[in-house]
């Protein structure tokens, strides 16, 4: 039905176009009836954060928006809820010198950036994955470069024309100000979105059509425990206090009051749905929130969805705010496979006529080929230009085969931070292995979920069904010219791992063990990063329990690593630590968790001996293309090992959660 809308708004543009003097100054293309009130387009999305195809979709997403645009020029909209980048191929990849002519100047991440301000986004939240690699890394992202003369270029070089952001990044429970990278770009709260272009904020202004737009952003509390913040300030100090954060947030909603401002948009990257749901009826004046990390589809009967994908509510979800207002909370799924859009109505005093809303123009639109070919719009050229370089540079890592698998390796969100999998196996294995070849003692490998970024294959759902439960998935299909079918390559592990962390090896006690399990599964059922994926031991968990008194059994399967005669060791048993609570065993994990990362109590005292196990530019093996040590060398090495071919492929299916054994879940067995 949206199709049809499509192309009938399209051919209604094209002939009221034809019938205005070209030489008008002062024409008003927007589909705006003035007696109707004031109408706002909001188009939206957030989460480019990894595990569809970034570089396929975006070109198809800039159509869409140049589409909707065109229809409303000067009544619309472009924010992001954030998550705009995630260290990885695309991110990295970006420095090849064949992107230069598309970037001004090559750099990691540039091409994110590129791909916002061609889209033309006018603020953005500012989410946890732009600070996977620190304030100094978003810095560098969002500020042009010095003028020529300013920079210190040795003999042959080129200057740097980076041209940075377009736009500001907002959160108010940040303090961007007490941190010395960030606060080098920290701007003044109120600001226009032009003042604060390339800056971090609390809050911003847009001038649409006469009318004063407020945009604010929030980010979780949780931000320190998911990612690396340096020492920017935030609040809520308890990241589970949301009348608290809704308490920060209705301070900048005051002072927009204040000025004079009655439309209000709330750009809240909670990741979590429910905690969007939660902040809505605890704010007055906010006419809309745009959330963003949770990667949760909420669509209308009108939406066509992508194959394999479902709304879990639908567009927009509707609320009264704390003063009776009506409120409204979108969201989409990422990567930009979907375009938001909104389409409102206010009154004189700024209230949404939610009578007003129209389902079949409001919703999300699917970056697809068919959804390209329903606009009948050509995707906007430098988006389409960067794309293109970005496909390139990437194809090179797409050949580097690693191994092979027979099946397809889950490392779906949803999966890896709520049961085993196969793909969470089969890393923890490689990382345990690793270790082992350092440390031979080492018994027991222990990952989070939250750092499997996607999975290594496909699910199609059949031609001719409709549900996501009849979906097929597979081992990867290869790339005509490039990798035969089963092919896992480096540019698999870069998506998939991206964040790369490198290893550590450390001793932890049979107690340690126990409350290192009962963080990892303390928010399974709010699909929580910290979740485990393990190998050398066994967990038995029971998720009806309150968090912190969930781990009813422990394992450990050799409790002298690979030294023969090693001997399986009960740790927990019916919920209460054994004997071997003071038994001391060694462990490998990922740095980002042995210092805290995901709330992981891993020891640091001399007894726990910590070894960190990367090798900085130090690349031996098989395979050279990270540093010895990290989680993607330690899985490269050992698919080469052990699956180097298709005819010792990797063979082992996943199985559903009532099946598992590393990982028993007894409320589903």
């Amino acid at each position: 039905m949206k199709r049809f809308y499509w192309l009938m708004t399209s051919l209604l543009v094209m002939l009221l176009a034809a019938c205005v003097p070209a030489t008008s100054d002062t024409d008003d293309d927007t589909m705006t009836d003035p007696e109707a009130g004031f109408e706002l387009q909001l188009l939206h999305f957030a989460d480019i954060d990894g595990g569809r195809d970034i570089v396929g979709n975006a070109p198809r997403f800039s159509a869409l928006v140049a589409d909707f645009r065109s229809q409303m020029p000067e009544n619309t909209v472009l924010l992001s809820s954030g998550d705009n980048w995630i260290p990885g191929p695309e991110y990295s990849v970006a420095e090849d010198s064949s992107l230069s002519d598309v970037l001004g100047t090559a750099g990691a991440g540039r091409a994110h950036v590129a791909w916002l301000n061609a889209l033309g986004v006018e603020a953005s939240a500012l989410g946890n994955h732009e600070l996977d690699l620190g304030p100094g890394a978003v810095v560098e992202l969002l500020s042009a470069a010095p003028p020529a003369e300013e920079q210190e270029l040795e003999e042959g070089d080129e200057a740097d024309v980076w041209m940075g952001a377009s736009f500001p990044y907002l959160s108010t429970n940040l303090d961007f100000s007490v941190d010395e990278e960030a606060g080098a770009i920290a701007g003044e709260d109120g600001a226009s979105a032009d003042a604060l272009a390339g800056q971090l904020a609390g809050y911003t202004t847009l001038e649409v059509n006469g009318e004063t737009i407020g945009v604010i952003g929030a980010t979780t509390p949780s931000l320190d425990t998911i990612t690396v913040t340096g020492d920017i300030g935030i609040l809520p100090e308890d990241a589970s206090d949301i009348p608290a954060l809704a308490a920060l947030i209705q301070e900048d909603i005051d002072a927009l009051q204040n000025q004079g401002v009655n439309k209000i948009i709330l750009l809240a990257h909670m990741q979590s749905l429910g905690i969007e749901q939660e902040l809505a009826p605890l704010l007055s004046g906010v006419d809309v929130i745009v959330g963003g990390g949770s990667n949760t589809i909420l669509a209308d009967e009108t939406d066509r969805l992508r194959d394999g994908d479902t709304a879990e509510g639908s567009y927009p979800l509707t609320f009264n705010g704390a003063d009776g207002a009506p409120m409204l909370l979108v969201n989409t799924d990422g990567d930009y496979s979907y375009l938001g859009r909104l389409v409102m109505t206010f009154d004189d005093n700024g209230v949404i006529q939610t009578d007003a809303l129209s389902p079949e123009t409001n919703g999300v639109y699917a970056a697809d080929e068919e959804g390209l070919a329903a606009t009948g719009a050509a995707p906007i050229a430098e988006v389409e230009a960067v794309a293109s370089a970005l496909g390139g540079a990437l194809e090179t890592r797409a050949g580097n085969v690693l191994g092979y698998t027979d099946v397809y390796l889950n490392g779906e969100r949803g999966s890896v931070r709520t049961e085993e999998t196969n793909f969470g196996n089969l890393s923890a294995d490689a990382n345990l292995a690793y270790a082992q070849s350092i440390d031979p003692s080492t018994a027991i490998s222990i990952k989070n979920g939250g750092g499997i970024r996607g999975p290594i294959g496909a699910c199609v759902v059949p031609p001719g069904s409709t549900d996501a439960a009849d979906a097929v998935c597979s081992a990867p299909a290869g790339i005509p010219g490039v990798s035969e079918a089963g092919a896992v390559s480096q540019l698999d592990l870069e998506i998939a791992l991206r964040f790369n962390n490198g290893l550590t090896l450390l001793n932890v006690t049979g107690a340690d063990l126990k409350a290192l399990m009962e963080n990892g599964v303390s928010a399974v059922e709010n699909v929580g990063g910290p979740f485990p994926q393990l190998a050398g031991m066994t967990l038995t968990f029971d998720p009806s329990q309150p968090a912190g008194s969930r781990v009813v059994g422990i394992e450990v399967l050799d409790a002298n690593g690979a030294e023969a005669g090693g001997e399986s060791v009960v740790v927990v048993e019916n919920g209460e630590l054994t004997d071997a609570a003071d038994q001391s065993f060694r462990v490998v994990t990922l740095g980002f968790l042995a210092e805290g990362g995901d709330d992981f109590p891993f020891p640091t005292d001399e007894a726990a001996n910590i070894v960190d196990l990367v090798q900085e530019d130090v690349q031996t093996g098989i395979f050279t293309f990270t540093d010895d040590g990290t989680e993607q060398d330690a899985l490269a090495e050992y698919l080469g090992a052990n699956y180097g071919d298709g005819a010792s492929a990797f063979d082992v299916a996943d199985a559903a959660a009532s099946e598992d054994t590393r990982i028993v879940n007894i409320g589903v067995q």
